[in-house]
């Protein structure tokens, strides 16, 4: 029976993380392990983590580095290797899985591809707002009652309510299918395959670059975008720049010309 480690990113964001740790914790499956990438918070993060791991329904490992400014890739890659299974689930310490999130990603798994989900963006008063008993009794993921909180979004409007329908509307969606940080899944030996990711990049299109040279390494996207469900919680981005834009840009146009699969500045150095 196939299993995923679930890699899930955080940075000093332990109230967002809770919530996504609960969500984690009412999954429909237990045929994974749940890995915390940390790149460098505080000690409430950790104390969080080691209140969740007493009784969390499966493995709950943190994986954690010194604080040296963005380093997430670097974090990343470091749980790639640690992690005990050989599918692999990204997302974030800010997005709320539904429960049937690692189901269906194991569900729609295959070989040769790697598959790219999205997120249902939430503003913030909606983030604040919602609980754990939001989150267990899954009313976070139903359209009339977000309604009655704000203003849903139609494309939020067409991800929640597309159950039953879900391989019809990731066949006609016009997006690509790309490596998304909230919501995408891979083999891990695709992933050792190409290296991982390019520990260079900053914030602005990493993991698009990891995808890319997946897509190069003739392991092609397969949309999901309506199958697993996932909501995003609002935050701040202090650490977006123009100038690691720019840097990540040249180095996806590298990737791209020269159709690269490989990066030196990855798992093996």
């Amino acid at each position: 029976m196939l299993k995923a480690s679930v890699i899930v990113s955080t940075y000093n964001k332990p109230d967002w993380l809770e919530k996504v740790l609960i969500g984690y914790k009412v999954q429909d499956t237990s045929n994974f392990e749940l890995i915390i990438a940390d790149d460098g918070s505080r000690e409430e993060t950790q104390r969080l983590i080691q209140k969740y791991q007493k009784d969390f329904p499966v493995d709950l490992i943190h994986v954690w580095h010194e604080d040296n400014g963005y380093q997430r890739q670097k974090i990343l890659n470091d749980a790639i290797v640690k992690s005990n299974h050989e599918y692999i689930i990204f997302s974030d310490g800010d997005c709320i899985p539904r429960n049937d999130f690692v189901s269906k990603h194991l569900q729609l798994a295959e070989k040769g591809r790697f598959l790219s989900g999205g997120y249902c963006k939430l503003p913030m008063e909606t983030s604040k707002y919602i609980n754990e008993e939001h989150i267990i009794s899954q009313h976070c993921f139903d359209v009339k009652w977000l309604e009655k909180i704000e203003k849903v979004h139609w494309k939020n409007k067409l991800k929640l309510g597309a159950k039953g329908k879900e391989k019809l509307y990731n066949f006609f969606t016009p997006t690509n299918p790309t490596f998304n940080n909230c919501n995408s899944s891979a083999w891990k030996e695709d992933l050792l395959k190409i290296n991982g990711y390019d520990e260079r990049m900053q914030y602005g299109g990493p993991d698009r670059e990891l995808g890319e040279r997946l897509e190069n390494a003739s392991v092609r996207g397969k949309q999901i975008r309506y199958s697993t469900i996932c909501m995003h919680l609002d935050h701040s981005r202090g650490y977006e720049n123009k100038e690691s834009w720019e840097r990540n840009f040249a180095i996806r146009k590298e990737v791209k010309e020269k159709k690269l699969t490989w990066t030196k500045f990855g798992i093996k150095k």
